[in-house]
């Protein structure tokens, strides 16, 4: 399965969860307000697109609306507090993912 995480920049959230989760499934990263935000490529590429909080949900319907209306979209809920491989962000990840793919 390939799983797309989508954070701000993509250097903690979305950066920490491509690591954790590669082996289990394929995965990349990206982020929405960065110098190379995600785009409709990567977004072809995913069975799943993982955000990490609900307004980069409704980010990524606003700039491809075509492409959100035929993804599976998942929301963690995980602020952006944490910084890269952090334990208490892997801890929350792993809790927040569990199951859902």
């Amino acid at each position: 399965m390939n799983v797309l995480f989508i954070c701000n920049q993509n250097q903690n959230r979305s950066k920490t969860a491509e690591r954790i989760f590669k082996g289990k499934l394929r995965t990349k990263s990206a982020g929405l307000y960065n110098s190379n935000p995600v785009n409709e490529k990567q977004l072809s590429w995913a069975d799943v697109v993982v955000v990490m909080e609900d307004a980069q949900r409704s980010e990524l319907a606003k700039r491809f609306p075509r492409q959100y209306m035929q993804k599976r979209i998942l929301s963690l809920g995980i602020p952006d507090i944490y910084h890269y491989g952090q334990p208490e962000l892997i801890k929350a990840l792993k809790s927040k993912a569990s199951g859902l793919f």
